[in-house]
Protein backbone atom coordinates (compact mmCIF):
# COMPACT_ATOMS: atom_id res chain seq x y z
CA UNK A 1 0.00 0.00 0.00
CA UNK A 2 2.85 2.34 0.81
CA UNK A 3 4.51 1.54 -2.52
CA UNK A 4 1.29 2.34 -4.41
CA UNK A 5 1.02 5.68 -2.61
CA UNK A 6 4.63 6.49 -3.48
CA UNK A 7 4.04 5.70 -7.21
CA UNK A 8 0.99 8.01 -7.39
CA UNK A 9 2.96 10.77 -5.70
CA UNK A 10 5.82 10.45 -8.22
CA UNK A 11 3.42 10.43 -11.14
CA UNK A 12 1.69 13.59 -9.94
CA UNK A 13 5.02 15.34 -9.41
CA UNK A 14 6.24 14.34 -12.86
CA UNK A 15 3.06 15.64 -14.57
CA UNK A 16 3.38 18.96 -12.73
CA UNK A 17 6.96 19.36 -13.98
CA UNK A 18 5.98 18.58 -17.58
CA UNK A 19 3.04 20.94 -17.46
CA UNK A 20 5.20 23.71 -16.04
CA UNK A 21 7.85 23.44 -18.77
CA UNK A 22 5.60 23.01 -21.80
CA UNK A 23 2.48 24.37 -23.52
CA UNK A 24 0.96 21.00 -24.20
CA UNK A 25 -2.77 20.81 -24.70
CA UNK A 26 -4.41 17.73 -23.17
CA UNK A 27 -7.17 15.86 -24.98
CA UNK A 28 -9.56 13.44 -23.38
CA UNK A 29 -8.97 9.95 -24.59
CA UNK A 30 -11.93 8.18 -26.13
CA UNK A 31 -12.62 4.59 -26.97
CA UNK A 32 -12.81 5.41 -30.72
CA UNK A 33 -9.23 6.64 -31.11
CA UNK A 34 -5.98 4.79 -30.40
CA UNK A 35 -3.57 6.17 -27.86
CA UNK A 36 -1.37 8.88 -29.42
CA UNK A 37 1.32 10.97 -27.79
CA UNK A 38 0.16 14.52 -27.30
CA UNK A 39 3.64 16.00 -27.44
CA UNK A 40 7.11 15.06 -28.56
CA UNK A 41 10.48 16.20 -27.27
CA UNK A 42 12.65 17.83 -29.92
CA UNK A 43 15.81 19.72 -29.05
CA UNK A 44 14.65 20.20 -25.51
CA UNK A 45 11.24 21.61 -26.50
CA UNK A 46 7.82 20.05 -26.40
CA UNK A 47 6.02 20.05 -29.79
CA UNK A 48 2.29 20.49 -29.47
CA UNK A 49 0.53 18.18 -32.00
CA UNK A 50 -2.82 19.83 -31.33
CA UNK A 51 -1.49 23.11 -32.66
CA UNK A 52 0.28 21.39 -35.57
CA UNK A 53 -2.91 19.67 -36.73
CA UNK A 54 -4.81 22.97 -36.63
CA UNK A 55 -2.11 24.71 -38.70
CA UNK A 56 -1.98 21.87 -41.22
CA UNK A 57 -5.76 21.98 -41.68
CA UNK A 58 -5.59 25.73 -42.31
CA UNK A 59 -2.89 25.30 -44.96
CA UNK A 60 -4.89 22.51 -46.64
CA UNK A 61 -8.01 24.67 -46.72
CA UNK A 62 -6.02 27.54 -48.21
CA UNK A 63 -4.61 25.23 -50.89
CA UNK A 64 -8.06 23.94 -51.81
CA UNK A 65 -9.38 27.51 -52.03
CA UNK A 66 -6.53 28.50 -54.36
CA UNK A 67 -7.16 25.47 -56.59
CA UNK A 68 -10.89 26.26 -56.82
CA UNK A 69 -10.09 29.90 -57.61
CA UNK A 70 -8.03 29.07 -60.72
CA UNK A 71 -10.31 26.24 -61.78
CA UNK A 72 -13.37 28.50 -61.85
CA UNK A 73 -11.44 31.12 -63.81
CA UNK A 74 -11.53 28.69 -66.74
CA UNK A 75 -15.25 29.39 -67.19
CA UNK A 76 -15.01 33.09 -68.21
CA UNK A 77 -11.81 32.41 -70.17
CA UNK A 78 -13.48 29.62 -72.14
CA UNK A 79 -16.67 31.59 -72.87
CA UNK A 80 -14.60 34.56 -74.04
CA UNK A 81 -12.72 32.27 -76.43
CA UNK A 82 -15.98 30.83 -77.80
CA UNK A 83 -17.40 34.31 -78.32
CA UNK A 84 -14.29 35.41 -80.22
CA UNK A 85 -14.47 32.26 -82.35
CA UNK A 86 -18.09 33.09 -83.26
CA UNK A 87 -17.03 36.61 -84.29
CA UNK A 88 -14.63 35.09 -86.79
CA UNK A 89 -17.24 32.57 -87.94
CA UNK A 90 -19.71 35.40 -88.58
CA UNK A 91 -17.16 37.30 -90.65
CA UNK A 92 -16.56 34.17 -92.72
CA UNK A 93 -20.33 33.56 -93.17
CA UNK A 94 -21.00 37.16 -94.25
CA UNK A 95 -18.22 36.92 -96.81
CA UNK A 96 -19.64 33.64 -98.13
CA UNK A 97 -23.14 35.12 -98.45
CA UNK A 98 -21.74 38.08 -100.37
CA UNK A 99 -19.98 35.70 -102.75
CA UNK A 100 -23.17 33.71 -103.32
CA UNK A 101 -25.08 36.91 -104.02
CA UNK A 102 -22.58 37.83 -106.69
CA UNK A 103 -22.95 34.41 -108.33
CA UNK A 104 -26.67 34.98 -108.85
CA UNK A 105 -26.03 38.20 -110.76
CA UNK A 106 -22.96 37.53 -112.93
CA UNK A 107 -23.13 36.71 -116.63
CA UNK A 108 -24.44 33.17 -117.23
CA UNK A 109 -22.21 30.40 -118.55
CA UNK A 110 -23.23 27.40 -120.69
CA UNK A 111 -24.60 24.61 -118.52
CA UNK A 112 -21.94 21.93 -117.92
CA UNK A 113 -23.19 18.35 -117.69
CA UNK A 114 -20.28 16.94 -115.67
CA UNK A 115 -21.73 16.13 -112.20
CA UNK A 116 -18.39 16.84 -110.48
CA UNK A 117 -18.26 20.27 -112.06
CA UNK A 118 -21.89 21.01 -111.19
CA UNK A 119 -21.26 20.20 -107.52
CA UNK A 120 -19.03 23.28 -107.36
CA UNK A 121 -21.45 25.57 -109.20
CA UNK A 122 -24.42 25.93 -106.86
CA UNK A 123 -25.99 29.41 -107.23
CA UNK A 124 -24.08 29.94 -110.48
CA UNK A 125 -26.08 31.35 -113.39
CA UNK A 126 -26.17 29.13 -116.47
CA UNK A 127 -27.95 29.23 -119.83
CA UNK A 128 -29.65 26.51 -121.88
CA UNK A 129 -31.95 26.21 -124.89
CA UNK A 130 -34.83 23.79 -125.33
CA UNK A 131 -38.52 23.20 -124.57
CA UNK A 132 -40.62 22.15 -121.58
CA UNK A 133 -42.40 18.85 -121.08
CA UNK A 134 -45.51 20.06 -119.24
CA UNK A 135 -46.98 16.55 -118.96
CA UNK A 136 -44.62 15.75 -116.05
CA UNK A 137 -44.95 18.82 -113.86
CA UNK A 138 -44.08 18.44 -110.18
CA UNK A 139 -45.07 20.72 -107.32
CA UNK A 140 -42.91 21.71 -104.33
CA UNK A 141 -45.18 23.07 -101.63
CA UNK A 142 -46.09 24.94 -99.57
CA UNK A 143 -44.04 27.86 -100.81
CA UNK A 144 -44.37 31.62 -100.52
CA UNK A 145 -43.24 33.98 -103.28
CA UNK A 146 -39.79 35.55 -103.26
CA UNK A 147 -39.46 39.24 -103.96
CA UNK A 148 -36.53 39.14 -106.43
CA UNK A 149 -35.31 42.68 -105.70
CA UNK A 150 -35.52 42.18 -101.94
CA UNK A 151 -33.90 38.76 -102.32
CA UNK A 152 -30.90 40.31 -104.03
CA UNK A 153 -30.54 42.83 -101.20
CA UNK A 154 -31.17 40.61 -98.22
CA UNK A 155 -30.02 37.19 -99.39
CA UNK A 156 -32.83 34.83 -98.66
CA UNK A 157 -35.46 36.73 -96.72
CA UNK A 158 -39.04 36.13 -97.75
CA UNK A 159 -41.38 38.77 -99.08
CA UNK A 160 -43.96 40.27 -96.78
CA UNK A 161 -46.75 38.53 -98.68
CA UNK A 162 -48.72 36.01 -96.67
CA UNK A 163 -49.72 34.04 -99.79
CA UNK A 164 -48.75 30.41 -100.12
CA UNK A 165 -48.67 28.24 -103.17
CA UNK A 166 -46.17 26.02 -104.94
CA UNK A 167 -43.06 26.05 -107.09
CA UNK A 168 -43.65 24.34 -110.43
CA UNK A 169 -40.82 21.99 -111.48
CA UNK A 170 -40.91 20.92 -115.13
CA UNK A 171 -38.60 18.67 -117.18
CA UNK A 172 -36.74 20.70 -119.82
CA UNK A 173 -35.39 19.03 -122.96
CA UNK A 174 -32.11 20.77 -123.83
CA UNK A 175 -31.78 20.85 -127.61
CA UNK A 176 -28.20 22.11 -127.42
CA UNK A 177 -27.04 19.40 -125.00
CA UNK A 178 -29.28 16.46 -125.89
CA UNK A 179 -30.31 15.83 -122.27
CA UNK A 180 -33.35 16.53 -120.09
CA UNK A 181 -32.93 18.55 -116.93
CA UNK A 182 -35.30 19.78 -114.20
CA UNK A 183 -36.31 23.44 -114.09
CA UNK A 184 -38.07 25.25 -111.27
CA UNK A 185 -40.18 27.55 -113.44
CA UNK A 186 -41.25 29.57 -110.41
CA UNK A 187 -44.09 30.34 -108.03
CA UNK A 188 -47.83 29.95 -108.57
CA UNK A 189 -50.53 30.71 -105.97
CA UNK A 190 -52.57 27.87 -104.55
CA UNK A 191 -55.52 28.46 -106.89
CA UNK A 192 -53.20 28.29 -109.92
CA UNK A 193 -51.38 25.03 -109.13
CA UNK A 194 -53.39 22.95 -111.59
CA UNK A 195 -52.03 23.50 -115.12
CA UNK A 196 -55.50 23.93 -116.66
CA UNK A 197 -55.87 27.16 -114.64
CA UNK A 198 -52.84 28.73 -116.37
CA UNK A 199 -52.88 27.34 -119.91
CA UNK A 200 -51.63 30.65 -121.30
CA UNK A 201 -48.29 30.07 -119.60
CA UNK A 202 -47.84 26.49 -120.85
CA UNK A 203 -45.68 27.35 -123.87
CA UNK A 204 -44.50 24.59 -126.20
CA UNK A 205 -42.06 26.63 -128.28
CA UNK A 206 -38.29 26.35 -127.90
CA UNK A 207 -36.96 28.98 -125.56
CA UNK A 208 -33.65 30.31 -124.29
CA UNK A 209 -33.48 29.96 -120.54
CA UNK A 210 -31.21 31.40 -117.86
CA UNK A 211 -31.28 29.83 -114.42
CA UNK A 212 -29.38 29.24 -111.19
CA UNK A 213 -27.85 25.84 -110.44
CA UNK A 214 -29.27 24.13 -107.36
CA UNK A 215 -28.16 20.89 -105.70
CA UNK A 216 -30.22 18.28 -103.95
CA UNK A 217 -31.63 18.97 -100.47
CA UNK A 218 -31.48 16.88 -97.32
CA UNK A 219 -34.83 16.67 -95.55
CA UNK A 220 -34.84 18.92 -92.51
CA UNK A 221 -36.39 17.94 -89.17
CA UNK A 222 -40.19 18.24 -89.10
CA UNK A 223 -40.38 18.51 -92.91
CA UNK A 224 -42.77 15.84 -94.26
CA UNK A 225 -41.59 13.09 -96.55
CA UNK A 226 -42.17 13.67 -100.25
CA UNK A 227 -45.42 12.09 -101.45
CA UNK A 228 -44.38 10.85 -104.88
CA UNK A 229 -47.66 9.05 -105.55
CA UNK A 230 -49.73 12.23 -105.13
CA UNK A 231 -47.08 14.53 -106.67
CA UNK A 232 -46.58 16.53 -103.49
CA UNK A 233 -42.93 17.42 -102.90
CA UNK A 234 -41.72 19.19 -99.78
CA UNK A 235 -38.00 19.35 -100.50
CA UNK A 236 -35.70 19.02 -103.51
CA UNK A 237 -34.79 15.34 -103.86
CA UNK A 238 -32.97 15.23 -107.18
CA UNK A 239 -32.41 11.48 -107.24
CA UNK A 240 -36.11 10.65 -106.86
CA UNK A 241 -37.28 13.49 -109.12
CA UNK A 242 -34.92 12.36 -111.85
CA UNK A 243 -36.06 8.75 -111.53
CA UNK A 244 -39.75 9.70 -111.78
CA UNK A 245 -39.32 11.96 -114.84
CA UNK A 246 -36.41 10.24 -116.60
CA UNK A 247 -34.35 13.44 -116.43
CA UNK A 248 -30.74 13.93 -115.37
CA UNK A 249 -30.00 14.93 -111.78
CA UNK A 250 -29.52 18.54 -112.84
CA UNK A 251 -31.75 21.23 -111.39
CA UNK A 252 -31.92 24.97 -112.05
CA UNK A 253 -34.14 27.80 -110.82
CA UNK A 254 -35.36 29.84 -113.80
CA UNK A 255 -34.60 33.54 -113.37
CA UNK A 256 -37.19 36.32 -113.24
CA UNK A 257 -36.68 37.22 -116.91
CA UNK A 258 -37.91 33.75 -117.87
CA UNK A 259 -41.41 34.51 -116.58
CA UNK A 260 -44.10 33.98 -119.19
CA UNK A 261 -47.35 35.98 -118.83
CA UNK A 262 -49.92 33.73 -117.20
CA UNK A 263 -47.27 31.23 -116.10
CA UNK A 264 -45.17 30.71 -112.97
CA UNK A 265 -43.18 33.66 -111.64
CA UNK A 266 -39.44 33.01 -111.98
CA UNK A 267 -36.62 34.23 -109.79
CA UNK A 268 -37.50 32.04 -106.81
CA UNK A 269 -33.92 31.44 -105.66
CA UNK A 270 -33.19 31.86 -101.99
CA UNK A 271 -29.63 31.97 -100.72
CA UNK A 272 -30.34 29.74 -97.75
CA UNK A 273 -27.41 29.89 -95.36
CA UNK A 274 -27.97 29.89 -91.63
CA UNK A 275 -26.43 32.97 -90.07
CA UNK A 276 -27.15 32.89 -86.34
CA UNK A 277 -23.63 33.77 -85.23
CA UNK A 278 -24.64 37.13 -83.75
CA UNK A 279 -26.91 35.31 -81.28
CA UNK A 280 -24.06 33.01 -80.31
CA UNK A 281 -21.70 35.97 -79.91
CA UNK A 282 -24.10 37.72 -77.52
CA UNK A 283 -24.66 34.49 -75.58
CA UNK A 284 -20.99 33.61 -75.07
CA UNK A 285 -19.86 37.16 -74.29
CA UNK A 286 -22.81 37.58 -71.92
CA UNK A 287 -21.82 34.42 -70.05
CA UNK A 288 -18.22 35.62 -69.97
CA UNK A 289 -19.24 38.95 -68.40
CA UNK A 290 -21.50 37.32 -65.82
CA UNK A 291 -19.04 34.63 -64.73
CA UNK A 292 -16.15 37.13 -64.66
CA UNK A 293 -18.05 39.34 -62.24
CA UNK A 294 -18.95 36.37 -60.04
CA UNK A 295 -15.31 35.25 -59.94
CA UNK A 296 -14.13 38.77 -59.11
CA UNK A 297 -16.73 39.16 -56.36
CA UNK A 298 -15.86 35.79 -54.82
CA UNK A 299 -12.09 35.76 -54.95
CA UNK A 300 -10.97 39.40 -55.29
CA UNK A 301 -13.50 41.50 -53.39
CA UNK A 302 -14.36 38.54 -51.11
CA UNK A 303 -18.07 39.18 -51.29
CA UNK A 304 -19.81 36.12 -49.87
Amino acid sequence: MGSLTFMFACSAKTLKMIKKNSHAIYFKRTLLLPRQPLFKQSEGKCINFGRLSSSTAARAAKGEDSFLKWLLLLIPVTTFGLGTWQVRRREWKMKLIAELRSLTSVEPIPLPIDPLELNNLEYRRVKVRGHYDHSQEMYILPRSPVDPEKEAREAGQLSSSGDTGANVVTPFNCSDLGITILVNRGYVPRKKIKPETRMKGQVDDEVDLVGVVRLTEIRKPFVPQNDVEHNRWHYRDLETMARVTGAEQIFIDADLASTIPGGPIGGQTRVTLRNEHMQYIMTWYGLCAATSYMWYAKFIKRIV
